[in-house]
């Protein structure tokens, strides 16, 4: 059985040894970002299981950070903090926290804690309707669960990385620019550069034939964009 994945964000060090400590007894693999900056970079590249957030950080704070978070995927989220207002629980459980537990932390409430979260979300996902699915040679695409099965083995997309397969293989033959693909993803006010877009079809490529698919179907069409070769759907 794979190891349940955690990240924890955290900017003091005796705090994420502390945690460290407890979730991999409990045979978690632990990932530890000490700021918000850092811990979004992660979850833009990695997904887990399971996020732990501390509230007050210097760059960032954890409500900033939880509403960020959810703006891109539905990972639970526990709070931790020093701060044991009841206005403060509210506030984020409001921003998106699932839970919120204040410092210090009893070990063993903070691991039925845990595990109470991943089996809420694990039932949830069980339980979302698997709907319509785009087949493709040796893949299978549910977009209403947002899962992706190459092999029968569910392949590990970041979340942009996902969205720009979506957008592509519900699109069969038809080209989009890399200005479309950031204008669904990221809106009119990015300002970045929009070869951001190829870094993350190259990554999906790598994904997809590390996976064994043999044939990719992302086509690149030359000054323009992408567009997917061809697919199967069914209902």
């Amino acid at each position: 059985m794979n190891k349940l994945k955690a990240l924890v964000i955290d900017d003091e060090w005796n705090m994420r040894n502390l945690l460290r400590i407890y979730l991999t007894k409990e045979g978690f693999d632990i990932t530890e970002a000490h700021n918000g900056t850092e811990g979004l970079s992660y979850l833009q590249k990695n997904s887990y299981h399971v996020i732990l957030l501390d509230v007050m950080m210097p760059d960032m704070d954890g409500w900033h950070l939880c509403e960020k978070i959810r703006s891109f995927t539905e990972t639970p989220i526990l709070m931790l903090t020093a701060r044991g207002d009841v206005k403060d629980k509210v506030h984020g459980l409001g921003v998106g926290a699932d839970d919120y537990m204040v410092k210090p932390v009893n070990s063993d409430e903070l691991i039925a804690r845990l595990f109470a979260l991943v089996r809420r979300s694990s039932q949830s996902l069980s339980l979302k309707e698997i709907g319509k699915k785009i087949m493709y040679t040796d893949m299978i695409i549910y977009p209403d669960r947002r899962q992706v099965m190459v092999l029968d083995t569910n392949l590990d997309l970041t979340q942009k990385e996902l969205d720009i397969l979506l957008i592509l293989a519900e699109n069969p033959q038809r080209v989009f620019s890399r200005d479309e693909i950031i204008e669904r993803l990221w809106g009119s006010d990015f300002f970045g550069d929009n070869r951001v877009v190829d870094t993350h079809v190259k990554n999906i490529r790598e994904k997809l034939q590390l996976a064994g698919l043999e044939q990719n179907p992302i086509q690149t069409v030359w000054g323009i964009g992408y567009k997917w070769l061809y697919s199967v759907e069914e209902p």
